[in-house]
């Protein structure tokens, strides 16, 4: 009976050691410290270790993340147009016909020359109604307010004012309305004159063509300074207050513009906020319609920790990484939130400042740790 009660004893026990070996060899979460010890060797198997002749090879440069003040510039995209406070549209104020142009596209005008000479019946009436107005006042003048009555010369002074402030608007000049009274004009016929000095940037018509009220004859400008409208994209957080200073690249040549006005909208056809600045074009070397590439300039009023866009990579879940030199030569693959941008920088978190930062070559780094599988997230 002793013999049968040693035997099952013996099975048991052989029977239990698998169980107890199982608990301690690593495998189960029970006993030991087996799961911390194979999370440090997992790490240190993470990353890719790359000999020196590969770094160099690949083009890897390496430095410090420092945090620092940033001096960074922003690209905008911009044309040059004409000032539009200095620029104005020669047009007919009632239907006409155009007799004659005196000036021709491209050319330079000083205030009063003649512009184009135009006909029209609603003049030539306002003309006779204007001489007879003219007439009519300078007698009244002549022979006093007690001779002729309070209320004939207040009279005869409204029909004056009336029918000379109508020509005004007409378009004619001071002195052609003293010629009209003079007889000195053909009736109907009118010059419109240049009303400050400028030059023709546009003359889109003809002789002989008949134009409507408001129709625009022709475009002048002063060239002395002129405006580029930037247009910066909506996603471009950066303030530009009036004031600012920035460098338009124009036909090789660079000019210093400031920021003179800033949309608050964003443009419906090109989906970008426009901002506008003033340049001096004294020596006329700019013209309406070049292009222009501007440059914003800015700096952080703080220290932080940016890296140039060629340090940032997509991990496999779409996460910002960049690569760090935890040793020499081997190469860990850190997440990262990314802030503000500062032209070719990025502002990043989740790094500790004092790391080591691959800043150039981080493609490579990324491809040489996906040959060998190695997911950041695991780490």
């Amino acid at each position: 009976m002793k013999d049968i009660i040693k035997k099952f004893s013996l099975i048991a026990l052989l029977l239990c050691l698998p169980l107890s070996a199982m608990a301690e060899d690593g495998h189960g979460h029970g006993h030991g410290h087996g799961g911390e010890e194979a999370e440090v060797e997992a790490e240190e198997e993470g990353g890719v270790e790359l000999s020196a002749s590969q770094i160099s090879l690949a083009g890897i440069k390496v430095a410090t993340l420092d945090p620092r003040p940033m001096t960074f510039q922003v690209y905008a995209p911009g044309e040059v147009l004409a000032n539009g406070y200095t620029s104005y549209l020669v047009s007919s104020r009632v239907d006409s016909v155009v007799l004659h142009r005196h000036t021709s596209l491209g050319a330079y005008v000083e205030e009063g020359q003649p512009l184009v000479t135009l006909f029209s019946d609603t003049v030539a009436e306002a003309q006779a109604a204007f001489r007879i107005a003219d007439a009519e006042y300078r007698r009244v003048q002549k022979m006093g307010r007690k001779a002729v009555g309070e209320k004939r010369f207040i009279q005869a002074k409204n029909d004056f004012e009336v029918s000379h402030g109508r020509l005004l608007a007409f378009g004619l000049s001071e002195q052609a309305i003293k010629d009209t009274s003079k007889n000195k004009t053909q009736t109907g016929e009118y010059t419109l004159t240049a009303l400050a000095q400028g030059v023709v940037l546009s003359d889109d018509f003809r002789q002989g063509q008949r134009v409507e009220a408001g129709d625009p004859l022709m475009e002048l400008a002063c060239e002395k300074e002129l405006w580029i409208e930037a247009r910066l994209a909506p996603s471009a957080k950066v303030v530009v207050p009036a004031g600012t200073m920035a460098q338009a690249k124009i036909a090789g040549e660079t000019f210093p513009a400031k920021v003179i006005q800033e949309a608050h909208t964003i443009d419906e056809v090109t989906r970008t906020r426009i901002v506008r600045l003033l340049v001096n074009n004294e020596e006329h070397k700019l013209h309406p319609g070049q292009y222009a590439d501007v440059y914003f300039s800015f700096s952080t009023d703080e220290e932080v920790l940016a890296v140039p866009e060629t340090a940032l990579m997509r991990s496999a879940d779409g996460d910002w990484v960049v690569f760090v030199e935890e040793d020499p030569g081997h190469f860990m693959p850190h997440e990262v939130d990314l802030g503000r941008s500062l032209g070719a920088f990025r502002e990043i978190t989740g790094v500790p400042a004092g790391s080591r930062i691959v800043m150039e070559g981080a493609f490579f780094v990324a491809s040489e740790i996906a040959k060998s599988g190695f997911d950041p997230h695991d780490h």
